[in-house]
């Protein structure tokens, strides 16, 4: 009781200060007018996500991921259960836009029928990446689902770690962001390196391109490819700024610039300033490294495709692979204005860039890689008959290591210490446990894409062509994908050769299934 005596009177002594502080206060009309009673809309207010995401919201009303999305990426991490009952929840008939998959009652493929089926398929590339060009380095990707550029000091060292763990459990490729290669990605997983428009962990003391660096860096490490950063969709042409109470020596120490001080990333690259000088470029890290080399890039304006392509076509010089960012991708923090407005969303953009390459007959040359949501299966699926060969996943692959979407990334705050430099924050990560999680969910998404290969009577998801999806033009109409972006019979597809060697491939690593005995009097 004596205890209550005084911190009865303690309590009352803080709310009239905290209320004395209140009116006195000219920032917020609002505690003036209603002090402390105020600071319950702005409490409200910091919680208002959680309390949509977990109370309010319907299943598929939030964004960017909704809540069955979101389940079922993290029963699938967890190896649970993450089949849904009763039917479907979404609007189908009334959501313009919705693609359908036509499954073929008579296909090539012929799934089999044991519950483990697909449950450990590599899932290869259809295409040999840097083969076209005849680069030294050249290898076929051991999965179609890879781990897109998210850099240390974006996400905290643990998250990389336990991406890194998790792809080499995965087989798959994790792509360092242009943030430099960290010692968190050297846990044992495939890397693509990704120069950004800073050239971090591969410039000299003035921040210019350092090749000699770079050699030295590609020798030491599991890179197997070279991507180099134009823009990313979320935040295209804009350039970063990772603050200085966040350059940590460790961070610094990655990217080779000095602790404590402004860490900027400009918007452009030095090392070239038009399709040809970026040709050139590509043509010498390839010779110099003999890895195959590619761009990321948002879909803005159509010019610059059409002269990197005509020049690919005319002078030989040419990328390897081109990751496509849709407008639609996430970021760690960027303005409202370019994460909501600027560049094309995934399916509009790609499936342009895909002409283009089309209709100069360097699609077959290139090794497509999609990001922007196409971590889950109806996504990808509608993506790989579009033409993409690779899919890269970002947010989705943070969701399976325990993201909950709290949308913090910008403030350092991150709760469960994936996107945060916070030690505190970070050290309820355990990349042990979570790169397990990662890699389950890596297994289970391949084994979706073959599942609806298989149903589409295909051997592999490469292989499903635009005629196998349609997209609802409302209740009573749909049009076929291959017209809603103008494609020719035949695109979207690998070339003959590559679609044999897939079809040997996956035959030989996944036996066709069968059905029971037939009875005698069975036909044909």
């Amino acid at each position: 009781m004596s205890w209550a005596r005084r911190a009865v009177p303690a309590a009352v002594a803080a709310v009239a200060a905290l209320a004395a502080r209140d009116l006195l206060q000219r920032d917020h009309a609002l505690l003036r007018n209603f002090p402390v009673l105020g600071r319950a809309r702005y409490l409200l207010e910091s919680i208002g996500p959680e309390l949509r995401q977990y109370i309010v919201a319907g299943n598929n009303e939030e964004r960017p991921f909704t809540r069955d999305q979101r389940r079922w990426v993290y029963a699938s991490a967890k190896q649970e259960n993450n089949y849904f009952g009763f039917g479907t929840d979404n609007d189908i008939e009334y959501t313009p836009g919705y693609p359908i998959i036509k499954h073929r009652t008579f296909g090539r493929a012929v799934p089999p029928s044991s519950p483990g089926a697909a449950h450990d398929v590599t899932l290869p590339c259809a295409k040999v990446l840097g083969g076209a060009r005849g680069r030294a380095r050249a290898f076929r990707p051991e999965s179609v689902v890879n781990i897109s550029g998210m850099s240390f000091g974006s996400l905290s060292g643990k998250a990389v770690e336990a991406l890194n763990r998790g792809a080499a459990l995965a087989g798959c490729l994790q792509n360092t962001g242009e943030g430099g290669l960290s010692p968190y990605h050297r846990n044992g997983g495939d890397l693509v390196f990704q120069i950004g428009t800073a050239y971090f962990g591969c410039r000299d003391e003035r921040g210019r391109f350092d090749l000699a660096r770079l050699k030295d860096l590609v020798a030491g490490a599991p890179v197997r490819a070279l991507e180099i950063k134009l823009s990313q969709g979320a935040k295209p042409s804009l350039g970063g700024l990772l603050p200085a109470p966040k350059v940590s020596a460790e961070i610094a120490a990655t990217r080779g610039v000095t602790p404590g001080q402004d860490c900027v990333s400009p918007s452009r690259h030095a090392e070239f300033s038009d399709c040809d000088s970026l040709l050139d470029w590509v043509e010498l890290l390839a010779a110099e490294t003999g890895l195959p080399v590619g761009i990321k890039s948002a879909v803005g304006d159509l010019g610059f495709w059409e002269e990197l392509t005509t020049l690919m076509r005319d002078t030989g010089r040419g990328v390897d692979f081109v990751t496509v960012d849709g407008g639609e991708g996430g970021t760690g923090a960027a303005p409202l204005i370019f994460t909501d407005s600027v560049s094309l969303p995934f399916q509009q953009g790609f499936s342009r860039v895909y002409r283009i390459f089309a209709e100069r007959d360097l699609h077959e040359q290139v090794v497509f890689i999609g990001g922007g949501k196409l971590g889950l299966p109806d996504n990808a699926v509608v993506a790989f008959a579009l033409g993409v060969d690779l899919v890269n996943v970002g947010r989705e692959a943070m969701l399976a290591i325990g993201c909950v979407q709290a949308q913090k990334c910008h403030t350092d705050t991150c709760p469960t210490g994936v996107a945060t430099q916070n030690p505190w924050l970070a050290r309820g990560l355990d990349p042990a446990r979570k790169s397990v999680r990662a890699a389950n969910y890596i297994r289970t998404l391949r084994r979706d894409l073959v599942k609806v290969a298989e149903a589409c009577g295909v051997e592999h998801p490469g292989l499903i062509d635009t005629g196998a999806v349609e997209v609802l033009d409302g209740r009573t109409a749909s049009t076929p994908l291959d017209q809603v972006y103008g494609y020719r019979p035949g695109w979207g597809l690998p070339c003959a050769a590559d679609r044999a060697e897939i079809i040997r491939l996956m035959t030989a690593e996944a036996p066709q299934g069968g059905s029971a005995p037939p009875s005698p009097t069975a036909v044909g």
